[in-house]
């Protein structure tokens, strides 16, 4: 897509909206009456420019943009986030028409400067409030709350996510309609406060917040300093809809208030948080993707061409996958381990099995991924060397971030290896089963968000137990096919129900219900 001179491009179409989802009924009606602020780190679109200078356009990827882009189409709508390149700051501002719809989707970027951008997202967003989510800090060891640490906190994460309020605040402002702001992720946990702080009684509007990832319990964020912690929690109890990946998240976060937000008066049984005379009411909006989208990509010759490459490759033996960054967070090496443990214990797996990983690197220039990514390329040249022939090859590893041939690869498995040590929800998890033609197994990490929704058709492991991996992965790989088609019909149906369409549906129905 080309930069056209009155600063506009086309987006990709959004996804559809079924219209006679009775979930769906009221939700045109709540937009309609609203302006729409959607606010993000990284936005809907980010801008290159060509061999001639001209500045292209580029989509981001994934369901979520195409959901929330897909609401312009019934809302005034405005997406904030940062300016990832210099090309992007030349851009700031303008209007991305959706498709052929007609209707057009506000993209403005904010701009911070380069030393508060890399404190705000490379010290304390990642790693610090990532590895904390997580529950992958090393207390023993690290982190070490520093003076770079705490200029990061104070110049870099304040003073960005106050730009995101200020920048939020205008579009209220300036709205000729009550706003609905829709905050995403940990990157802006203080925004909302900001913007309460800055408007007060000024004008109309709902602040929701929807956080990606895990929300562990009260006494890992003990561990924050107390100033840090208690800015997190006093902003996200100034929006007013709250929603989390699953329910243990949204009750670990009421727990947290309570035990480090002693003024805050909470309600287990209600899901609110009464803070400064404001209610914020929190849910659980397990996030899925986009299933048609996905349906047509896998149906696509693209996909065709590296099915047939991988199945040349592949196809005369059994295949576990697994497709995954590299982030400790995901427990790479304990798979393999696991997978090691296999073919000890059940050696008739060998020479019949593979396993192939598809791994995209992850913020390689975090010193912790960077030797993460050395840990798994140790252990694989271990299993190789120890059990390979001249014809077998236990494991293999792609590294590369190609989308197309990752929906081949699921289409193919036998075995879908998802054991994360933390995860939000884990989309791989759901996009295997939609396009898989194996009946293949999901062997599932309980400690994924995934879980709750997927446990009735998949295995699930402790992420930490090696053995109990293992195990799985020889039930997986023995399976009966009526037990193997059962649970995979069981998956698809679970997915194909709650799908991105549907998460927001879901909150823009609470809202309503609400009254927001």
């Amino acid at each position: 897509m080309t930069l056209d001179t009155d600063h506009s491009l086309i987006l990709d179409a959004p996804a559809a909206v079924p219209e006679d989802t009775a979930l769906c009924q009221s939700w045109q009606e709540i937009l309609l009456n609203r302006t729409l602020i959607i606010a993000s780190n990284r936005g809907p679109v980010s801008f290159t420019r060509d061999e001639a200078g001209e500045l292209q356009s580029h989509r981001s990827g994934g369901g979520l943009v195409t959901a929330l882009s897909g609401l312009a189409e019934y809302a005034d709508a405005c997406w904030i986030a940062t300016a990832q390149t210099e090309e992007d700051r030349a851009w700031r501002e303008g209007m991305v028409p959706l498709g052929e719809s007609g209707s057009a989707l506000r993209v403005k970027f904010i701009s911070p400067e380069a030393k508060a951008y890399e404190g705000f997202y490379h010290v304390i967003a990642n790693p610090l409030l990532w590895f904390l989510q997580h529950s992958m800090w090393d207390i023993v060891r690290a982190p070490t709350i520093n003076r770079k640490i705490w200029e990061s906190w104070d110049n870099g994460y304040v003073s960005v996510n106050r730009l995101f309020a200020e920048a939020i605040c205008e579009q209220i402002i300036a709205a000729p309609q009550p706003a609905l702001v829709m905050l995403q992720d940990y990157h802006l946990y203080l925004a909302p406060g900001f913007i309460r702080e800055k408007l007060r009684s000024r004008a109309k509007y709902t602040l929701m917040f929807f956080v990606h990832i895990p929300w562990p319990g009260a006494e890992d964020w003990g561990l924050l300093p107390s100033k840090m912690r208690r800015a997190i929690l006093e902003g996200l109890c100034a929006a007013d809809l709250l929603g989390f990946q699953t329910a243990e998240d949204g009750m670990n976060f009421i727990r947290t208030c309570e035990s480090h937000l002693p003024e805050a008066r909470v309600n287990f049984k209600r899901g609110r948080i009464w803070y400064r005379n404001h209610s914020t009411h929190v849910r659980d909006f397990p996030i899925s993707i986009d299933v048609a989208a996905l349906d047509r990509l896998a149906a696509s010759p693209e996909v065709a061409e590296f099915h047939d490459q991988l199945t040349e490759r592949y196809g005369r033996q059994q295949l576990i996958l697994r497709i995954d960054r590299t982030e400790p967070s995901k427990n790479i090496v304990r798979g393999f381990h696991a997978f090691d443990e296999l073919l000890e214990l059940h050696p008739e797996h060998r020479g019949n099995v593979r396993f192939l990983a598809l791994l995209v690197p992850s913020r390689i220039e975090v010193e912790e991924y960077q030797k993460y990514l050395d840990e798994i390329m140790g252990v694989i040249g271990q299993i190789n060397v120890k059990y390979g022939s001249s014809d077998w090859e236990p494991v293999r590893i792609l590294v590369g971030e190609d989308y197309p041939r990752a929906v081949a690869a699921l289409q193919l498995y036998d075995v879908l290896l998802v054991n994360s040590l933390a995860d939000g929800m884990n989309l791989v998890a759901k996009e295997g089963p939609i396009v898989n033609h194996c009946n293949g197994v999901l062997i599932l990490s309980e400690r994924t968000g995934a879980r709750q929704q997927l446990e009735p058709g998949a295995l699930i492991i402790p992420p930490l137990d090696i053995y109990a991996t293992a195990e799985a992965m020889h039930q997986a790989l023995t399976m009966p096919l009526a037990e193997r088609r059962e649970r995979a019909d069981r998956l698809r149906w679970l997915i194909e129900r709650d799908d991105i369409v549907a998460w927001l549906c879901q909150q823009l129905e609470t809202i309503a219900q609400l009254n927001l």
